[in-house]
């Protein structure tokens, strides 16, 4: 798929890194799949793995954490 951000590179599958932040609390969740840019690094996450790491922010939230760093689990 072509990039919408950059308009110039292509995306492949890789890894990525997300950072949310959910009103008191930031989670980071590494190796996440993606497709990623390989022009801009611009990533899109699949409808599946949106909901996943949604659900863990949401997690995260409700226990009342600060910061949480998760590693992407399938």
């Amino acid at each position: 798929m072509k990039c919408v951000i950059c308009r110039q590179g292509q995306t492949k599958d890789g890894f990525a890194t997300v950072i949310l932040d959910r009103e008191h609390t930031t989670v980071v969740i590494k190796e996440v799949p993606a497709d990623i840019c390989e022009n801009c690094g611009e990533y899109y996450l699949s409808d599946t793995v949106t909901a996943k790491i949604e659900k863990l922010a949401a997690q995260a939230v409700q226990n009342g954490v600060e910061i949480e760093i998760l590693r992407y689990a399938a």
